[in-house]
């Protein structure tokens, strides 16, 4: 059976050629396109190019040629099942298989969009219709700068009043298909169903392969009795948290721009889009999501979260900073921008244009750390109690990252900033006073910047050390567990030689480690406590000391592959990268 051309579309747009291949090639950016060697002969000069654009693999030298399918079928012997499996799952998709439930339900999706597109093509025609009812609504765009163009590039239409589009539309569709789609809803004083969005400017909304899946809709009449914007309720094949307007296109020029503007409206957008600023999206009238974040995250290496200047934008971006920090990563980041008061993008893009909105925007924009604590310090007293509160906060939203070294960093940060209030800059009457608690938080303060003097692997290695000096003769007995092992330190390696010598002599009652080192090792290596609990329990100091091996051996590889891609990066050898593949499959493996 085929698969659903959606369904393989879907997989190709979330996913750059260049993200799949670069885990099997190691390719260099040179312009709008990617390079690297032939990954189908032995070469020394690259031929191999992508196209993330055209969603294309091409190699010059064989003539090799397709998409991210073919690319897994010709490179990893693959079929083609066990390619779209495989993408589908790195896309973050559902495997497709192949039951009645997913034949009706790739049925009904067809319908959907058929409805969808028929809506929205009717009521394009409709804003050019000539009656005093669309008078309104052309004078609106006008006064919002939106010409033809706009029109046409983002398909906006119009519903006015008085149409009963339900029943034209079902000459073509089922009731039930109509009333699934969200389009219209039940008058049950009248028993009709009435267009969602009549009276509106309606901006359609688009999946990531291009099909229409919801509407946003502006009421333009003044009416305080309606809401002035309306979404798409929630369908079977739209949900809020899951999409973003204009990702469509904004995905597209994601090879230009490392980043893109999050912005809440869709006239944000388009006023953005109309002056060349095409690497921005709204979100749909929520708070912003984690998989809008995770999907923003497949394409940009950075957010920038553009709410508008007043205190509800405001409030709004302090919502998604605390929802997003938690998914930080180190080639991620997400930064905010806040405009002058009165102003969002709409308004300052068509007051200064796009240079100055950029220049703005690099000046000013901050990153979401930073942004999260000036807002806990700029709306805290600095009593005791508040900043005592403001610390447990901070700790428990720097804790929520997902990503292990972020969060090192991120609460490393905010360590730091909070030991710069204590404890002669803390705005109360008894500044004198020093509590046990602040006693606490000083010494913590004191480890803290004692542990910048060490790197994280030097810290690894104290750790295993202290586990072998506080288990002399149960090493004595177990010497190959100390075999292979890498240290980094050049002192840590010259203690370990002496231990281990002194292990294999049978004479290590006193083994003449320096005191200060030795002092060292019994403050900072993090598993002591650990070690302490378990001191009779050989099982779990092996257990420890394998862990630590692993994490010392993985660093090893680490440090080995970056130097072979910074060489690889200079001469394109074969040898070279086959050591960087074989590495990184061990790297896999550990």
């Amino acid at each position: 059976m085929k698969y659903p051309k959606e369904y393989l579309e879907e997989i190709k747009s979330r996913l750059k050629v260049s993200t799949v291949i670069s885990k099997f090639v190691a390719i260099k950016k040179r312009g709008k396109e990617f390079v690297g060697l032939s990954p189908f002969k032995n070469e020394k000069t690259p031929s191999f190019t992508i196209n993330d654009e055209k969603g294309f693999y091409h190699c010059f030298s064989t003539g090799e040629h397709g998409n991210i399918f073919d690319f897994l079928m010709k490179t990893q012997n693959l079929k083609f099942g066990e390619a779209v499996r495989s993408l589908a799952n790195q896309a973050g998709l559902q495997p497709y298989r192949f039951t009645k439930q997913d034949e009706q339900r790739e049925k009904e999706w067809n319908i959907y969009t058929q409805i969808y597109s028929t809506y929205i093509e009717r009521n394009k025609k409709n804003m050019i219709a000539s009656n005093i009812a669309n008078k309104k609504v052309l004078d609106y765009l006008k006064k919002r700068n939106l010409d033809n163009k706009s029109v046409e590039e983002f398909n906006l239409g119009y519903v006015p009043f008085g149409l009963n589009t339900f029943l034209d539309l079902n000459s073509q569709f089922e009731e039930k298909s109509l009333k699934e789609s969200g389009l219209f809803y039940l008058d049950e004083r009248k028993n009709e169903y009435v267009d969602r969005f009549r009276g509106r400017l309606i901006f359609p909304i688009y999946s990531l392969t291009g099909k229409p899946i919801a509407i946003g809709g502006r009421i333009i009449e003044d009416n305080n009795k309606l809401a002035k914007y309306v979404n798409s309720p929630e369908t079977n094949f739209f949900k809020k948290g899951n999409n973003l307007y204009n990702l469509n296109k904004a995905r597209k020029v994601s090879n230009k721009n490392n980043e893109v503007y999050l912005v809440e409206g869709y006239m944000d957008v388009i006023s953005l889009y109309n002056n060349q600023i095409s690497n921005c999206v709204a979100n749909l009238g929520t708070a912003l999501t984690s998989k809008q974040i995770l999907l923003l995250g497949q394409f940009f290496s950075e957010i920038i979260i553009c709410f508008d200047g007043d205190d509800s934008g405001y409030k709004a971006a302090l919502r998604a900073a605390e929802n997003s920090l938690k998914f930080l990563q180190p080639e991620k980041q997400i930064s905010f921008l806040f405009l002058p008061d009165g102003e969002d993008p709409d308004s300052f893009v068509k007051k200064q244009g796009k240079e100055q909105f950029l220049k703005y925007s690099d000046d000013n924009k901050i990153q979401i750390h930073k942004f999260i604590y000036n807002h806990y310090l700029n709306n805290s007293k600095k009593t005791p109690t508040e900043l005592a509160m403001m610390e447990k906060k901070l700790t428990n939203l720097g804790n929520s990252i997902l990503d292990s070294v972020v969060k090192k960093y991120v609460l490393g940060y905010f360590l730091d900033q909070l030991s710069n209030l204590l404890p002669s800059n803390i705005s109360y009457n008894y500044r004198n006073y020093k509590s046990k608690n602040a006693k606490s938080l000083e010494i913590t303060k004191n480890i803290y910047k004692q542990t910048q003097k060490f790197s994280s692997i030097e810290i690894k290695e104290f750790s295993l050390i202290y586990i072998i000096l506080n288990n002399l003769d149960f090493f004595y007995h177990r010497l190959d567990l100390l075999d292979n092992l890498s240290f980094f330190s050049q002192e840590n390696k010259i203690i370990f030689q002496l231990i281990n010598e002194s292990l294999k002599s049978g004479n290590y009652n006193n083994l003449g480690i320096d005191k200060k080192f030795l002092d060292n090792i019994n403050k900072f290596a993090t598993v002591k406590h650990i070690v302490k609990d378990n001191d009779e329990n050989h099982s779990k100091i092996i257990e420890i000391l394998e862990d630590i091996k692993k994490d010392l051996k993985t660093h090893d590889l680490e440090l080995r592959i970056q130097e072979l891609e910074s060489k690889f990066a200079e001469d394109f050898n074969q040898n070279t990268f086959d050591e960087i593949r074989r590495l990184k499959k061990e790297q896999n493996i550990n």
